[in-house]
């Protein structure tokens, strides 16, 4: 998988001769991909289920429940709606990069549909979208993007 990813980015650079440049910060783009993990990792509360923890266990868990006070889905609506049009096509563009819909010599052809888009609410389907982290992240990663000093924090 490795090989087949340096393989693009080498495509890319010797198609283009350039690594591209986004229109969204890559901070921006880090922080929707860590959103967009929390997200992914939130669980459904069962109101049936029989609790058999004890309180410190349930405060660690209650960051993992999917309730309607839990912040996270609309921290990652926030952060995607607050982007504009170009951002908001290139993340489109970047999911579907990192999930294999398109390979890195792709990228131009990926921005171009993205832009033609009849996608009613692209936030929507951005949030709605599972593994859309890491689609991100491997989007970027073909791309030659690295996104780790943000990450870290």
């Amino acid at each position: 998988m490795a090989l087949a990813r340096g393989n693009e980015r080498l495509a890319y650079r010797a198609t283009t001769g350039e690594i591209p440049m986004l229109a969204i910060p890559l901070d921006r783009l880090a922080f929707i991909i860590v959103k967009a993990r929390e997200f992914d990792a939130e669980v459904p509360v069962e109101p049936d289920a029989a609790s058999g923890s004890d309180g410190p266990d349930d405060d660690e868990r209650q960051v993992l429940l999917d309730t309607p006070d839990n912040p996270t889905e609309e921290e990652l609506r926030d952060a995607i709606d607050g982007l504009g049009v170009p951002e908001r096509q290139e993340l489109l563009a970047l999911m579907w990069l990192g999930r294999g819909d398109y390979d890195a010599e792709g990228w131009p052809e990926a921005l171009r549909q993205a832009g033609e888009t009849t996608i009613a609410s692209v936030t929507d389907y951005l949030v709605g979208t599972p593994l859309l982290g890491d689609y991100l992240e491997e989007g970027a990663a073909a791309l030659d993007l690295s996104l780790e000093d943000f990450e870290r924090g």
